[in-house]
């Protein structure tokens, strides 16, 4: 099934939330997980079935910011800006569709919504619901049947069992004929409901179910980024190390520039770039990790374009190679070899500048600094030189 096969189906994915539960300085849709946004994730897992002019993500206009992060580069239609709750976050997303559409017969005739914060979301989900819709069911919601026995209980002490004959936990994304949504939606402007099929149920509508995954679930707490973590981490089992060298000698200046963080000193390092021996050995690492040649190879220093360019571009692309191939950079390692200038200082800045470019957790990189006891050129004083490992999983 591919994005041709829906070209008539909406998609509104529901970005709106601030996922407090699960903790950190910013909503989980935005979080990383394995190095990459939870946000990112799901839509990475969508785009293949749905033509990206047909997504609408509903997103709260202060994260906007880093909804463009994300993003960058996918060709999505203009953000919706989500309400107070869910429900009029979704109403937004409808009446996104609403307002584009030249007449009636430009809507979609259907329309998907589905939660950001549920990354795992497959193909087989996605056709039980489409194939449903287009028999004529007027919504159709992916459920798993309830197979562990329920509990009622108050002031924690149980008051009796619940039967679990006929109960099921539904997921998303939630599938419904577009024009019966929107209208059961405008006539449920004041109330709230859970979600989009409690909307279509009050309107007297009949919804159907299909099957649901048990990794289709929904991240809400920190238990939850460390379960899909290791989902990850399994599906990611093609694990590889790369190496990386480089050497740049010394020339009149007053400022070296060592893993993104500019160092005053009596010298700088003479390059065609900005000579950053650390981000050059580390970016021929992740290369030489993923076997696509080296930095040379990508960014060829007879090339004038490239003079004086900032290291973090050659960094940035071969972190982006490994993205494409659906991979993680799970570990980067960097050893500085220097007399000066003293890298102690600075080592926690540049750790950090380094995960903020390849977009992991700072424990994932390590910045290392040794001599060679006045050895070599080194030892010296002549120049500076860097090894790297870079750890990558790809699947």
């Amino acid at each position: 099934m591919t994005s041709e096969n829906n070209d008539n189906i909406g998609l509104i994915i529901v970005a709106a939330g601030s996922g407090k539960r699960a903790g950190g300085e910013i909503p989980k849709q935005y979080q990383n997980l394995a190095g990459i946004p939870v946000l990112k994730h799901t839509l990475n897992a969508l785009l293949p079935y749905f033509p990206s002019k047909n997504i609408r993500v509903v997103i709260n206009e202060d994260h906007r910011e880093h909804y463009e992060a994300i993003s960058s580069g996918l060709n999505l239609p203009e953000p919706v800006s989500g309400g107070a709750t869910r429900q009029e976050s979704v109403f937004n997303g409808l009446s996104a569709f609403e307002t584009a559409a030249l007449n009636e017969t430009n809507l979609p005739d259907y329309v998907l919504i589905h939660d950001a914060a549920r990354p795992f979301v497959n193909k087989e989900i996605i056709a039980g619901i489409t194939e449903r819709l287009h028999k004529g069911a007027k919504g159709v919601i992916p459920a798993i049947q309830i197979v562990d026995t329920l509990k009622y209980a108050e002031d924690g002490i149980i008051n009796h069992t619940v039967p679990r004959d006929n109960l099921y936990k539904v997921q998303t994304p939630q599938g419904f004929v577009f024009k019966e949504l929107l209208e059961a939606h405008k006539n449920e402007v004041n109330f709230e409901h859970t979600d989009d099929a409690a909307v279509m149920e009050a309107n007297n509508w009949q919804m159907m179910l299909s099957k649901g995954h048990e990794n289709n679930f929904k991240i809400t707490t920190s238990d939850d980024f460390k379960k899909a973590e290791h989902m990850i981490m399994n599906r990611l089992s093609d694990i590889r190390v790369g190496s990386g060298f480089d050497v740049h000698r010394f020339e009149a200046g007053d400022t070296v520039t060592l893993c993104g963080i500019d160092i005053p000193f009596s010298q700088k390092l003479m390059g065609h770039s900005d000579a950053d021996v650390g981000m050059h050995a580390l970016t021929d690492a992740i290369l030489s990790a993923i076997a696509a040649g080296d930095i040379g190879t990508h960014f060829p220093p007879s090339d004038e374009k490239w003079k004086g360019a900032p290291s973090e571009t050659f960094l940035r692309h071969a972190s982006n190679l490994v993205t494409e191939r659906g991979g993680m950079i799970s570990h980067a390692g960097i050893t500085l070899i220097c007399e000066a200038p003293k890298i102690g200082p600075h080592k926690d800045a540049m750790r950090a500048r380094i995960a903020d470019i390849l977009n992991i957790d700072i424990d994932r990189v390590s910045v290392q600094a040794t001599t060679t006891e006045k050895l070599g050129f080194t030892g010296r004083g002549e120049g500076i030189a860097a090894q790297a490992s870079a750890t990558v999983r790809l699947p």
